[in-house]
């Protein structure tokens, strides 16, 4: 997913060091999410907001949904939009890498479909379109970070 241009997310930076945003962007963040919205989107309007912003199409938005909302309210948090947020800002910055392995651990539970603590080579293709990684790549990845087996 890459974000389209003149969208508000477009004027959002990461930090290059942590990959997160500055408290004035997640600020500014909050407070475009709560004008929209009580800082929580359900899935019609996460949907409208991804289609604002990026260039999914409906296969991806609907699983997307599904990953980021394990507690089944059916609401979308501010939390979860922030990673959102910070994921489409890696591409843009050109920090995918850096995000990848500064935060570890919520990509993982992010990519981790089943839940099992394992992502399989399934999963892995199935969410490879948050990270913008091409087919060609997705094997090799796959292998450089695979210590299981």
């Amino acid at each position: 997913m890459k974000l389209k241009s003149g969208c508000f997310l477009q004027h959002l930076h990461l930090d290059e060091v942590y990959c997160l945003l500055s408290v004035r962007n997640a600020a500014a963040l909050a407070e475009y999410v709560q004008f929209l919205d009580d800082l929580c989107f359900p899935d019609l309007q996460f949907y409208c907001f991804l289609c604002y912003v990026t260039d999914p199409n409906k296969d991806q938005i609907v699983p997307l949904f599904d990953l980021l909302e394990r507690n089944v309210r059916g609401r979308i948090g501010f939390n979860e939009l922030y990673v959102v947020a910070c994921i489409l800002l890696s591409h843009k910055n050109h920090l995918k890498r850096q995000f990848i392995h500064r935060h570890v651990g919520p990509a993982f539970q992010l990519l981790d479909v089943d839940r099992d603590n394992m992502i399989d080579f399934n999963e892995f293709e199935a969410t490879r379109f948050l990270f913008n990684i091409q087919k060609e790549e997705l094997k090799k990845i796959f292998k450089d970070f695979d210590i299981s087996g």
